[in-house]
């Protein structure tokens, strides 16, 4: 039986390790695993559909699914999750203690649409009232100048946002004081070298933890996609990857849970895997719709209100058919 062949790019994560190295191999796939950095997999995949199969931005996803006819499907596979309290910065100067001292403030974006910022903006929404309207939004890249859109959507009515400059980039605005906070994915470079840049929520590991007591939300951030003309080609290919994933995903539990020696260069791994476990749960990184459901209408509510998902989502909405809530491998 000869194996159909499927590029598949994203980032060098744990939980993919055993798909690179050969321990796990989809049935009926030749899968070539190419690992590149997340950025570039995004602005490809999005921009020329390099690839058969790919980690995406979830918010980039779920606006691809606004166009008539999408390219992509996914499968609830997610490559990466994180809690974005930690990823927002201000410049103190600028009179910003708590969340409440946003409202009228500048914010930087890299982008309006990037997950990390739609997750951050509804916290806010929901955790401490600071709506959309509330702040003034500006967009370009962090670290570099010419960062721009990748995808089009509808801001809702009163929501202000404007691109900075060619030359600019808002880690030099936020410490100019030509913005008072930054809402990103990665930490600006000057909050390493201005002592007036620091963390809006300077405890942010407790502010994460009593997050997820209240919410249950481990955010997601990104997903597994594939060309929907190769499912439609090969529809067993969902289930096939799916299944290859879990499978993947259960190799990288073992090895954090594996004692002998340390497969992680952490010296406390065991430590933090345990602090992890009782804050979380034992099993807090998993696929799935059904024991993610909660995660997932919560952002896709988010994406409809924050003016980028065209209609209000349900979780079996976005991925493919064959992959049910009552899926178990």
């Amino acid at each position: 039986m000869s194996l159909l062949p499927v590029t598949f790019a994203s980032a060098n994560y744990d939980r993919f390790h055993a798909l690179q190295d050969g321990r796990v191999s989809p049935e009926g796939i030749d899968l070539n695993f190419l690992s590149l950095p997340v950025e570039e997999t995004f602005y490809r995949q999005l921009k020329f559909e390099e690839f058969d199969v790919s980690e995406m931005s979830l918010s980039s996803y779920v606006l691809t699914l606004n166009q008539p006819d999408p390219t992509f499907t996914a499968i609830p596979v997610f490559p990466s999750r994180y809690f974005r309290h930690q990823t927002m910065f201000v410049n103190t100067n600028s009179g910003i203690e708590s969340p409440s001292d946003l409202v009228g403030k500048r914010v930087g974006l890299p982008e309006y649409q990037i997950t990390a910022g739609v997750w951050q903006r509804g916290m806010l929404q929901d955790q401490y009232g600071i709506a959309l309207q509330d702040m003034s939004f500006f967009t370009g890249g962090v670290e570099t100048t010419g960062r721009s859109e990748k995808l089009s959507f509808n801001l809702p009515d009163g929501v202000s946002l404007h691109p900075i400059n060619e030359d600019q980039t808002l880690s030099q605005m936020l410490s100019a004081g030509e913005l008072d906070a930054v809402f990103s994915a990665s930490v600006p470079p000057c909050f390493y070298t201005d002592a007036h840049v620091q963390r809006l929520f300077p405890q942010y590991k407790a502010v994460e933890k009593e997050y997820f007591q209240q919410t249950g939300i481990f955010p997601i951030m990104h997903v597994v996609v594939i060309k929907r003309d190769l499912l439609e080609r090969n529809p067993w290919v969902a289930k096939s990857l799916m299944k290859a994933f879990n499978q993947s995903l259960q190799y990288a539990k073992e090895d954090l849970l594996y004692r002998s020696s340390l497969k992680v260069m952490l010296p406390w791994l065991a430590d933090h895997v345990e602090e992890t476990q009782a804050a979380l749960g034992q099993d807090y990184w998993t696929y799935g719709i059904e024991a993610n459901r909660t995660v997932l209408e919560t952002f896709l509510r988010y994406s409809h209100e924050q003016g980028l998902a065209n209609k209000r989502w349900a979780p079996e909405d976005i991925f493919h058919r064959s992959i049910s809530s009552s899926y178990v491998i």
